[in-house]
């Protein structure tokens, strides 16, 4: 495997450069080694073993990826979530910075003209990745998302910045009982992420993730009006850790989670892809030509795409981590400053970690 491995005092970054998946995130702290993303147990197998047909981005599915578009690629030409999920990226700066080290990538194909760029740094004793992606020219409008994807082997509790409302689409992921099993009702809605509707009529909530319910779920979490970061948490519980991604709402308005827990039967997941959530934080509907449409998001005043033109960039920020957390319930909240975060535990504790309260751009204006 094509890889690139960068670090800093306490984290390590390895960027698979055939697809431009993170493989390996890895923190250490308090004596232990934190690995909060996940990598698909058939990575590495023989391609053979594998159907033909798959997208190279399902058959090494890593850790984190940027989708552009998000979904179905029915505008331009390219596979599922679009080349930069799916094709060679090229280092083109590896360097240490004063307080740690960044590396950037280019992406070798173009998206709807446009050259895109990753830039990830990891700063010394910050349990974080920071991200930022870069489209340069370009026409149209693409819509886009990070596909960051974490494992737990006795589920978790989740917690979230606030949301308008949770949503499903009108089709479930996997409608044939021949293939598949889901537990949510499809299409629909609630404000009360505690009580969202089953297909069997009753409620299932949503911030506990539950190994008992084998199943692939797919929903849309509209963030509400705060000003602070948007932010997903989820406590891991036999890994004892808390799972942090936070983004910058104005840029990133959606965070849609993928359930996926042996909800499929059919190759290459055949029921062992277990334990999975996604925390998908975008700027889309699902597929590209429904985000540049019409469409239930717009309709709600919720941007789905970014617009591209020559001579102009367009750019968003993104943070995964992850600290050692033995609390089985979440964070209430949380609260950033320049140089840290403070976590307000559920038990009323406030500890405090490195953090770049600036990254985010919060309440900078953002391009169409």
């Amino acid at each position: 495997m094509d890889t690139v491995t960068i670090k800093a005092k306490g984290i390590s970054v390895t960027l698979d450069l055939a697809v431009g998946h993170i493989a390996d995130m890895t923190v250490e702290a308090d004596g232990r080694r934190l690995q909060p993303l996940h990598r698909a147990p058939w990575v590495g197998a023989p391609r053979e073993s594998l159907p033909q047909d798959l997208p190279e981005g399902t058959v090494r599915l890593s850790g984190d990826f940027l989708c552009a578009p998000f979904s179905r690629a029915d505008v331009e030409e390219a596979p599922l979530h679009g080349w930069p999920a799916n094709s060679a990226w090229d280092l083109v700066e590896d360097s240490a910075i004063s307080d740690g080290w960044r590396a950037s990538f280019r992406l070798r194909r173009k998206v709807m003209g446009a050259s895109v760029d990753k830039v990830l740094t990891l700063r010394d004793n910050h349990p974080f990745l920071y991200q930022e992606h870069v489209f340069f020219g370009g026409a149209g409008a693409i819509s886009v998302a990070h596909h960051p994807m974490t494992v737990m082997r006795g589920g978790g509790s989740l917690a979230f910045s606030p949301k308008r409302y949770a949503a499903s689409p009108a089709d479930p992921l996997e409608p044939d009982p021949a293939r598949g099993r889901f537990l949510l009702a499809y299409p629909a809605r609630s404000a009360d992420l505690r009580h969202f509707p089953t297909a069997a009529g009753g409620t299932a909530d949503l911030t506990d993730y539950r190994m008992e319910d084998r199943r692939e779920d797919f929903l849309t979490l509209v963030e509400a009006d705060h000003g602070g970061p948007g932010w997903t948490a989820l406590a891991r519980h036999a890994e004892q850790d808390l799972v942090l991604v936070l983004k910058n709402a104005a840029e990133l308005p959606i965070t849609m989670l993928w359930f996926s827990n042996g909800g499929r039967d059919y190759a290459p997941w055949s029921g062992r892809h277990l334990g999975v959530l996604g925390i998908e934080d975008g700027r889309a509907a699902v597929g590209h030509a429904a985000s540049l449409g019409d469409n239930w998001l717009k309709r709600e005043g919720v941007a789905t795409a970014f617009a591209l033109a020559e001579g102009r960039s367009v750019s968003f920020r993104h943070v995964i981590g992850a600290v050692p957390f033995s609390d089985g319930e979440p964070p209430r909240d949380f609260e950033t400053a320049r140089d840290h975060m403070r976590i307000a535990g559920a038990d009323g504790t406030v500890p405090e970690i490195a953090f770049d309260g600036d990254f985010l751009r919060l309440g900078r204006s953002v391009p169409a």
